[in-house]
């Protein structure tokens, strides 16, 4: 039904601006590509994102970040950017009973391209975004917490022109502590993601992203939490010459809890995730 709106939407837009060529630097959603954009480019960028579901209550987060990208060198790409988040959790298990609005982070992303697949058999690029958070992004709790982000990301078009494919290698070390108690905590999550994406029209397109997360105790991957695997539809939208859309959303399929023999795990990650990206040059 999902997709099916997607293709409706699309229909009734106007064209916009004509594009020849792939560029994967926003066209994913949860994922990112290999290209960074060319020197001297700015970009304003509004992230809407939207966590649902745990296991049992009521449990619905959104997060706004709002970016400043740019690129000051060839290959070379700087984004900064700051975020607030919205709660509303009610009788989840091991949560406490929030409804609120919070100011949550501040970050920043350097990406470098090291292989351009115009020139080379796939295109590569490291990514790596480190922010400070003081609320807790799963329980709302006021903390102090510092996670960096390692991002290796690849792509290469499948069917020139017309089907490019991503794959990311991620892993997020993260360090908490909570004021209010003193206590420290460390943890850290790897994750492959893969995706595709096809051109259905100049200015759209429409593909789907598979995303598989491993959620350990320690930043040195010393006990493993759970797991999950993540898929769902994407679909970018070229609205002009200097403005752009992306619209994701994602289901767990599977997972599991360490210790659990349930389908799904609802404690270290959520049912459903969604994205919606807009983007602005100037």
């Amino acid at each position: 039904m999902l997709c099916a709106a997607i293709a409706g939407i699309a229909a009734l837009l106007p064209p916009g601006a004509h594009a020849e060529d792939f560029d994967t630097e926003h066209i994913f959603g949860f994922m990112i590509g290999s290209d960074v954009g060319n020197v001297g480019e700015r970009e304003f960028q509004s992230q809407t994102t939207g966590r649902f579901a745990k296991d049992g209550g009521r449990y619905r987060t959104l997060n706004q970040e709002m970016e400043l990208e740019l690129v000051p060198a060839p290959n070379f790409r700087v984004e900064l950017g700051t975020s607030f988040s919205a709660y509303d959790i009610n009788r989840v298990p091991g949560l406490d009973d929030r409804r609120q609005l919070l100011w949550q982070s501040v970050s920043v992303d350097f990406r470098y391209r090291f292989l351009n697949r115009e020139a080379a058999p796939f295109g590569m690029t490291v990514a790596l975004e480190t922010r400070a958070d003081r609320v807790d992004e799963t329980t709302a709790a006021a903390v102090r917490s510092y996670g960096t982000e390692l991002t290796v990301a690849f792509d290469r078009e499948v069917i020139p022109n017309f089907l490019i494919a991503a794959l990311n290698l991620s892993y997020e070390p993260e360090w908490t502590r909570t004021p209010r108690t003193g206590a420290a905590d460390q943890d850290a999550t790897i994750g492959a993601a893969f995706g595709l994406m096809a051109r259905v029209k100049p200015d759209i397109l429409i593909g789907g992203e598979a995303r598989y997360f491993r959620k350990y105790e320690g930043i040195g991957l010393d006990e493993l939490s759970g797991q999950a695997l993540f898929i769902g539809p994407t679909a970018y939208f070229q609205l002009s010459e200097r403005s752009r859309l992306t619209a994701t959303w994602s289901v767990q399929a599977w997972g599991q809890r360490a210790g659990s023999n349930a389908a799904l795990d609802l404690v270290n990650f959520e049912r459903h995730q969604a994205r919606l990206v807009y983007g602005l040059n100037f």
